[in-house]
């Protein structure tokens, strides 16, 4: 099938594609799927290499599953969230029992192209978020991601955490509040002005 068809495929069918020995179709999916799954495993692990590994752990489960998928019963997206989820709880489980401040647990730096100033900010800005993010309990932390920086909907979400759409928006608020209150008073400290 030629690509540009291909593009306008849902992602279920181009799973259906792959099942059936399409690679382009994989390659398209994987495209679709796999920045966006790694943006958040990122934000719920805090380490990018762990993340990495937890994106390629789900694509390899969605290909593994892709010829006995059964249609109609869960959205490609929200499947795959829903296995990044149960694996980055997983990792973070597995991290609390061995907690330890090897170097290989420091990140590395982020290689950007602005100012040294202006990269500085924006590194103290990312790790006081993360921090915070952090600080919140697994389902808040989730939920919170998945909405404010994924973009997802509320009834996405629950379906993704495998709860209602009222625990969606009561952990999304609780999360938000727990937030605020963590990052309260640091805004000259991360660069923001402070507005009247």
């Amino acid at each position: 099938m030629p690509r540009d068809t291909l593009a306008d495929l849902s992602d279920e069918s181009l799973l259906v594609l792959y099942a059936n020995s399409d690679p382009d179709a994989a390659r398209l999916l994987a495209a679709r799927l796999l920045p966006r799954v790694l943006g958040y495993a990122t934000r719920l692990l805090g380490d990018r290499a762990e993340a990495e590994d937890v994106a390629q752990d789900a694509m390899m489960r969605l290909w593994r599953v892709a010829p006995d998928w059964r249609s109609g019963e869960a959205a490609v997206a929200t499947w795959l969230y829903r296995v990044v989820t149960n694996l980055c709880t997983d990792r973070q489980r597995a991290r609390m029992r061995r907690r330890s401040d090897a170097l290989d647990d420091v990140p590395e730096p982020e290689d950007g192209s602005a100012s040294a100033e202006a990269g500085l900010i924006e590194a103290d800005r990312m790790a006081a978020l993360q921090a915070a993010l952090d600080s919140l309990p697994d389902r808040q932390r989730q939920a919170v991601v998945l909405r404010h920086i994924e973009g997802m909907t509320n009834p996405e979400i629950a379906a993704i955490l495998d709860i209602g759409v009222e625990a969606v928006e009561s952990l999304t608020a609780r999360g938000k509040r727990a937030l605020a209150l963590a990052l309260a008073g640091k805004r000259e400290a991360l660069g923001y002005e402070e507005t009247m």
